[in-house]
């Protein structure tokens, strides 16, 4: 996704005055999505729309090709494969993830365990990739415990290291990773987590990123803990069965998903960030005045 609209950065609004009467409320979320315009809001890809569906509802999962092109090219495959189907989440770690995968993957005896297909076993890892100055980047101003730099491209939270060049997505709430054994190349998207607590950001540049829950993360969040450490689901009757995954570019354009995501180069979006960095009413007498990456979330909506 290339740069369309204005460029106006959140570091630019920052160096403006915020608010003309600083004894108003602060905008609500709601109040300022509101007054947002249609250009503001786009429509994930087809290509990289993920439509799950459990026995609860569906999870919209955008991947990220501009950051792990080979995982989504292999997630992809799989999905046409329909591999997911049938498989079931088999982990739920209270503050950690959520993860789905192939129940019969830790299983002794391997007779059960699902064909990849066309899919490849292991693929090069992809926890990082090189700074494109051609990609939307719109930087939070207010630094970061793990990296040099953090902002959005693209609709999801980045870090960025300028020193080296290298860039790449944030584990916070509702990232999709890849997991994987000890060796780097054995994630290959087969498996795949959702962050549903903290952000552990000491996951990032250790693990691929394939992309963002944008619809339905209460699906996977408020699941039942596992009891075990880790929270795998050693009862068989908890796991959540996933009935399937399809790619919204293989269905009826009738039947696809219409979703839209507040753009994260948008000015409503520069002004949702700096209502949550300033906040004040009634209850929130000291704005704290920053905020870190993670305790933004990216709007999206459902349209009818």
């Amino acid at each position: 996704m290339r740069r369309t609209l204005l460029a106006i950065t959140l570091a630019s609004l920052f160096a403006l005055p915020v608010l003309a009467d600083q004894t108003r409320p602060t905008p609500t979320t709601k109040e300022l999505l509101a007054q947002s315009k249609p250009q503001e809001w786009r429509t994930p890809a087809p290509a990289n729309l993920l439509d799950m569906k459990l026995p609860g509802g569906h999870v919209l999962i955008e991947l990220a090709p501009d950051f792990t092109p080979l995982h989504a090219a292999n997630i992809r495959t799989l999905v046409h494969e329909h591999y997911f189907d049938g498989l079931a989440i088999v982990r739920v770690q209270d503050n950690f993830v959520t993860q789905w995968d192939d129940p019969a993957a830790d299983d002794e005896d391997k007779a059960h365990v699902k064909p990849l297909g066309e899919a490849k076993a292991t693929l090069p890892p992809e926890f990082t990739r090189a700074i494109d100055p051609k990609l939307e980047w719109t930087p939070l101003p207010d630094g970061d415990v793990y990296a040099k730099e953090v902002g959005f491209s693209e609709g999801f939270p980045v870090a960025r290291d300028p020193g080296h060049g290298r860039e790449w997505i944030a584990h916070c709430y509702g990232t999709v990773g890849v997991a994987r054994d000890v060796g780097p190349q054995t994630g290959n998207g087969s498996a795949l987590y959702a962050i549903i607590g903290q952000a552990p950001r000491g996951l990032d540049r250790n693990l691929a990123v394939a992309g963002r829950v944008i619809e339905g993360m209460e699906l996977l969040s408020a699941l039942p803990r596992g009891p075990v450490p880790m929270g795998f689901y050693t009862d068989k009757s908890m796991r959540v069965p996933i009935e399937s995954v399809r790619l919204a570019a293989d269905l009826p354009a009738a039947e696809r998903p219409k979703v839209e995501v507040l753009r994260t180069d948008s000015p409503t979006f520069a002004r949702l960030v700096e209502a949550k960095r300033n906040r004040r009413d009634a209850f929130y007498t000291q704005p704290a005045g920053a905020i870190d990456l993670c305790s933004i979330g990216i709007p999206s909506r459902m349209i009818k």
